[in-house]
């Protein structure tokens, strides 16, 4: 499973590397909202949560849907401007100013994406002059609670009231919490950022997008970029731009931006070593299936205490050569266990650190 993006024809100079102030708010609020997927900010989500201010906190509750559960769209108004080609803002206020640009379509569309529509990427309604969408959405908001269906109706009333309702709560953000952070972080992601476009010059686009994420690549042809997800997406960036935005809070979290119509985007964490080799979605797939069967686990309890002989593990388990063969050839290929020679006999391990880290890997994948 996978995202792509398919870039033919796309020059590189219209393949940039940019930080965004509002993308990395709306992470800052995800991890507010979610610190157990960000065990590394532990210190500074319990910090902030804890001198937040009542009222503020309380109305940031009102739309923690927008970065609770997944990470809206609407903290990348860049990408739907016309012509798919806009980076984003320097500022906060700029990028606030880009929002107040979006379509009331786009707008709608992007804040109810994933809790009040079946697809992401697609659209086929205007839930603005459709009764039966905007019945849909509503149904969809109710399983969800009363709180977000009272804001889904909010939303597709007074789209505008809405938006101006959002930015203040944004500007609030900003002047609680967020104005600090940024200080703290947006060298460093200008630095990334620089690092990442003179790789490219220097190097191509593979080079610089595997110094991205070992789970993005560039296709042998130089037009495809696959993004290693537990989804399935296709985008182009047809005569736009494909844009990369690190992220100093990001971290497990690689997201990839797209639906249909806006301009690709990718945003990717820096300085986080657990993130420079994932396994892909087709290891841990391989890993966990592997460990499903209730012989290769009983095998793993002797393997786990040290290096056995397949002779030795058939008369344990009382089962023939062939048989232990076939179940340590699975292991083996999904990188549980590690081989070795020893004289004349060759002797099996179960490799305890990739099994240590088989449930961070599955957390990390499900959360990339």
């Amino acid at each position: 499973m996978s995202v792509s993006i398919d870039i033919t024809g796309l020059p590189p100079e219209r393949i940039r590397v940019v930080p965004s102030p509002l993308a990395e708010l709306g992470m800052a609020l995800h991890a507010l909202s979610e610190p157990a997927h960000h065990p590394g900010l532990q210190g500074w989500t319990t910090s902030v949560s804890t001198r937040l201010d009542a009222c503020l906190a309380d109305r940031l509750c009102e739309a923690d849907f927008l970065w609770r559960t997944t990470f809206s769209d609407v903290f990348t108004p860049s990408a739907g401007m016309p012509g798919r080609r806009t980076p984003p803002g320097a500022t906060l206020a700029e990028e606030l100013d880009l929002l107040d640009k979006l379509s009331d379509e786009q707008f709608v569309d992007a804040a109810l994406e994933f809790t009040c529509q079946s697809t992401y990427a697609g659209r086929t309604v205007n839930r603005l002059d459709d009764p039966r969408a905007r019945e849909r959405a509503l149904d969809l908001a109710a399983t969800r609670g009363v709180q977000q269906v009272r804001f889904t109706k909010r939303l597709l009333d007074d789209p505008p009231a809405i938006r101006a309702w959002l930015r203040e709560l944004l500007r609030e953000c900003e002047e609680a919490f967020f104005a600090d952070v940024w200080a703290r972080v947006q060298h460093q992601l200008a630095a990334d950022a620089r690092h990442k476009t003179e790789l490219m010059r220097r190097k191509g686009l593979r080079e610089a997008l595997a110094s991205v994420s070992a789970s993005v690549a560039l296709d042998e042809a130089g037009r495809t970029v696959t993004v290693d997800k537990l989804t399935e997406g296709h985008t182009a960036t047809g005569d736009g731009a494909l844009t990369l935005v690190p992220t100093s809070l990001g971290w497990p979290h690689l997201w990839v931006l797209h639906r249909e119509g806006w301009q690709p985007s990718i945003m990717y964490p820096v300085s986080s070593p657990g993130l420079a080799a994932p396994p892909s979605v087709e290891e841990l797939t391989l890993r966990m299936s592997a460990l499903a069967h209730p012989v290769r686990m009983r095998l793993c309890r002797h393997l786990a205490r040290g290096a056995y002989t397949t002779s030795e593990l058939s008369d344990a388990h009382g089962m023939s050569a062939p048989e232990i063969s076939r179940h340590l050839s699975v292991l083996k290929k999904a990188g549980l266990i590690t081989t070795r020679r020893h004289g004349r006999y060759v002797q099996h391990q179960l490799d305890l650190s990739v099994v240590s880290r088989l449930g961070g890997d599955f957390i990390e994948g499900v959360l990339r």
